[in-house]
């Protein structure tokens, strides 16, 4: 209920204050709009030339880690409908040349094979990994997942995996060094799409995560609210016990507790050198699914803990600052979708005849065509560099994918920012996993070998 009151106030503040500006003077809600993006453009270039600077010094003055920290680890895996990835997730888990840790692999009420399996995981690698199969009727969610399994977990720190998740066998490691602070809560790595060449969406999903992998690195250079990923996290025992544990009643549970942690005054690092490898998804409808959950997550984190970032004694300044930095991801286009919708509400007018002072080819109107392409080519730019840096693709090549993913993400988050904050308005809030569908690839290539080989045997018996 607080989610949806505060949202209603932003809302309804928000279009008034267009609506009013624009009846005083169209201009002046342009330049209200380029106001927001010139601050949030100017974070971006400090930021940017504090990776810079953190680059050079570190070339200098390497960091010197201690060899003699190496605290255990428990490594949780929740599983939901996952018997088609689970046990090569598993096995490619226990090769981690990491000496201190355990597996728990957790079965979330699934109804396919993936209880027998965890169970059968366990046996075979008696005294490493564990098994934790779920009631039916328990409470749903991925952070009540990871709750029940803190209760039998032994780590001084807790590093969770999606069930299809890949890594090297030094991946912990290079994430566990960076967690020996007493002011590191947690650390994330980098994740990487496994099957980015497949199609267009999974090529998108990857330059998404290198985008997100430069705006990351950037936070943590001027250390910033980076946060936690899902996939690939690292938590410190200590700092989950002081936020106590997973937040339930959220759909997001790293955003949440990524947000918790500022609160509470732990940093969260991001490393680029530990890299976790992901399955991307392969259908639009199943991509609109997961990035809905997502996106109405942490708009529902922002809503829940507004006041506290405000108010919060224990978050650092720069952390509180960066967060509000990139509450402008969200207020930036939806002011856009507003001052768009009082624009065309102009133009209809105009064309029955009831403004006829109302100008397609306005000052104004000029003004807002080239914010868009503004931010378009500032968006644009910033995948390319990602790109360049993070996946080492040739100019010319950056470039194109660069202008396919700012097209991506256009058809992706306009829509769905409407649709989502409609949903926290007048919807009742849904606890489900909405969790992505793993194996597709496999099972797709495995259905397509079957076809060939229907085939070749009905050409046979010809």
């Amino acid at each position: 209920m607080k989610e949806r009151v505060v949202l209603f106030i932003l809302v309804v503040g928000l279009v008034w204050v267009v609506y009013w500006l624009q009846y005083r003077n169209t201009i002046i809600t342009i330049i209200g709009l380029l106001g927001l993006i010139v601050v949030a453009s100017l974070y971006l270039i400090y930021s940017s030339l504090a990776t810079k600077h953190k680059k050079r010094k570190l070339k200098k003055n390497p960091q010197i880690f201690n060899p003699n920290y190496k605290p255990f680890v428990t490594v949780m895996i929740p599983a939901h409908n996952e018997a088609g990835v689970i046990t090569d997730t598993v096995n490619n888990i226990l090769q981690m040349d990491y000496e201190n840790f355990e597996v728990i692999v957790i079965d979330d009420r699934s109804e396919d094979n993936t209880a027998n399996i965890v169970r059968q995981i366990e046996q075979e690698h008696q005294g490493k990994v564990r098994a934790l199969v779920r009631d039916k009727d328990a409470f749903p969610g991925k952070s009540a997942v990871l709750n029940d399994a803190m209760k039998m977990a032994n780590g001084e720190a807790i590093l969770v995996f999606d069930a299809d998740a890949r890594v090297d066998s030094d991946f912990l490691s290079k994430l566990v060094p960076y967690l020996e602070s007493e002011d590191t809560g947690a650390c994330q790595a980098r994740k990487v799409v496994s099957n980015k060449d497949y199609n267009f969406l999974t090529r998108c999903q990857n330059n998404e995560m290198s985008l997100d992998t430069y705006t990351q690195v950037n936070r943590d250079s001027v250390k910033g609210a980076v946060e936690l990923r899902g996939n690939g996290e690292l938590i410190k025992r200590k700092a989950l016990e002081d936020i106590g544990g997973w937040n339930n009643e959220t759909i997001t549970d790293d955003l949440d507790m990524s947000t918790r942690l500022h609160l509470k005054g732990w940093d969260i690092r991001f490393i680029p050198e530990a890299v976790v490898y992901e399955e991307a998804i392969i259908y639009w409808g199943a991509l609109y699914r997961q990035r809905r959950r997502w996106l109405e997550g942490s708009i529902r984190r922002y809503l829940e803990y507004f006041g506290d970032v405000l108010t919060s004694r224990d978050m650092s300044i720069r952390a509180g600052l960066d967060m509000t930095a990139y509450i402008f991801e969200f207020l930036l286009p939806f002011w856009f979708i507003v001052e768009m919708g009082f624009r065309l509400l102009h133009a209809f007018k105009w064309v029955i005849g009831k403004n006829p002072n109302y100008s397609l080819f306005s000052m104004s109107n000029a003004l807002l065509l080239l914010t868009s392409i503004c931010i378009a080519f500032a968006f644009t730019e910033a995948i390319r560099k990602a790109l360049r840096k993070y996946d080492n693709v040739p100019r010319k090549e950056a470039l194109k994918q660069a202008v396919e993913t700012c097209a991506y993400f256009l058809a992706i988050w306009f829509p769905m920012m409407l649709f989502i904050l409609c949903k926290i308005l007048f919807c009742k809030k849904s606890m489900a996993w909405g969790k992505t569908t793993h194996g597709l690839i496999q099972e797709e290539e495995d259905n397509i070998q079957k076809q060939n080989k229907m085939k070749e045997t009905q050409i046979g018996e010809v």
